[in-house]
């Protein structure tokens, strides 16, 4: 019998999964808007000096960041996870003397799953894979934004840039296991409850990293994650849809219309799972041949699609869902 919550801590757990909605909707905005406000008070030194550090300190986020322990365990991180709530499942071991890549899908909406699972240590990653440290990369751009930019780095995440990737995955020693979620904005346009889709077949530079540093390679599958909004679909040549598609080449993500359970921004409770699949072993060249990024790559999409049909029922899907790539 499910033991059951207390109001303050179902509390607790919507204050908590809203501060990272709004936090990822608005906060990097938001610390732009405040910086240039504030050159127009007597308080522009502050912007002066925000200014200054963030050329002092560009290259930061691409030399492993300024990852803190106490942000990653922060309790509200375990309030997000105990909304849906969010596990986390190993299906092998890995080893903490190799370096990996970590290919999560799908993207969702906001990866909260990912974010859970690799970018705190409210699911026990540092547990379930004993010597391993996972850091989660996201865009960019989101590093260039004054002050968002430290929130990001004390939680341990690092731009999906090569400078980034080369360091982590040679700068580093070992037992680095890098997580990318590969379909970005395409994948989280084609996120919505009862859709299973990832884009990955023309996706292969993170096979060419995997290559070049020796690392092996992890298919991720996050169930339940696109059943947490709804999104409002635009059909093709429509308006919305181009404002999205021109979004995603001049900022490198979508905006999307979406709607959660009870509120906008509060995505339905959904239990979510990640299952971390067996690694593929990569060996080291320096210089890839085409050849053998399109052969690590099949070997990683079947993986993938492996795990996907080995997991779906135990995950809450019925049998007859199917894994679409694209």
């Amino acid at each position: 019998m499910t033991k059951r919550k207390s109001r303050g801590k179902e509390l607790l757990e919507v204050v908590s999964i809203l501060q990272w909605v709004l936090s990822f909707l608005f906060l990097g905005v938001g610390c732009v808007i405040l910086m240039v406000y504030l050159m127009f008070t007597s308080l522009w030194p502050l912007s002066v000096l925000s200014f200054v550090w963030l050329v002092t300190d560009w290259e930061t986020p691409e030399r492993g960041g300024r990852r803190t322990a106490f942000v990653r365990n922060w309790k509200v991180w375990s309030h997000l996870r105990d909304f849906f709530p969010i596990t986390l499942v190993k299906t092998a071991e890995l080893n903490p003397n190799k370096n990996y890549i970590l290919g999560c899908h799908p993207h969702g909406i906001m990866s909260i799953g990912a974010l859970a699972c690799f970018g705190t240590e409210s699911c026990g990653f540092a547990q379930t894979f004993p010597g391993l440290k996972s850091t989660l990369v996201v865009l960019a751009g989101l590093f260039r934004l004054p002050i968002f930019r430290e929130y990001l780095m004390s939680g341990g995440l690092c731009p999906v840039s090569k400078p980034s990737l080369a360091h982590l995955l040679s700068q580093s020693g070992k037992a680095n296991a890098v997580v990318i979620v590969i379909g970005g904005a395409a994948e989280s346009l084609a996120s919505s409850p009862g859709v299973n889709t990832v884009v990955v077949k023309q996706r292969k530079g993170f096979v060419r990293i995997a290559l070049e540093f020796g690392a092996d390679l992890v298919p991720v599958y996050s169930f339940g994650e696109n059943e947490l909004f709804k999104q409002v679909i635009f059909s093709d040549g429509s308006l919305g849809r181009k404002l999205q598609d021109l979004f995603k080449v001049i900022l490198g993500f979508a905006p999307c219309l979406f709607v959660g359970e009870s509120m906008m921004f509060i995505p339905y409770r959904t239990p979510v799972t990640i299952v971390v699949g067996s690694p593929i072993s990569v060996p080291k060249s320096v210089t890839p041949t085409e050849e053998e990024i399109d052969h690590y790559h099949r070997l990683y999409v079947d993986g993938l699609t492996k795990l996907f049909h080995e997991h779906k029922v135990s995950c809450g899907l019925s049998a007859n869902h199917k894994l679409q790539i694209i």
